[in-house]
């Protein structure tokens, strides 16, 4: 689980573009592929290596980190 000030990840900076796309499901390869940013490649590939999920939620959101936590389709997830 990664809390950040965006409840996902997009295809830019949606505090700089308001057209942004946020994605619903990434694979490791696509977010080290297209540079998105999530967290720092080394990260990426140890969740990738362990298969490990990682979800992107707002740490703005009122209750998204207890949603995600439930298993609910919150922000982005990032998978093989």
């Amino acid at each position: 689980m990664k809390a950040t000030k965006v409840d996902g990840v997009y295809d830019s900076d949606p505090m700089q573009n308001p057209g942004a796309r946020r994605y619903d499901h990434l694979t490791y390869d696509q977010v080290l592929d297209g540079r998105l940013g999530v967290m720092d490649a080394t990260a990426i590939v140890l969740c990738r290596d362990h298969d490990l999920p990682l979800r992107v939620v707002s740490l703005n959101e009122p209750g998204a980190l207890l949603r995600a936590a439930r298993g609910e389709n919150v922000g982005t997830l990032v998978t093989r």
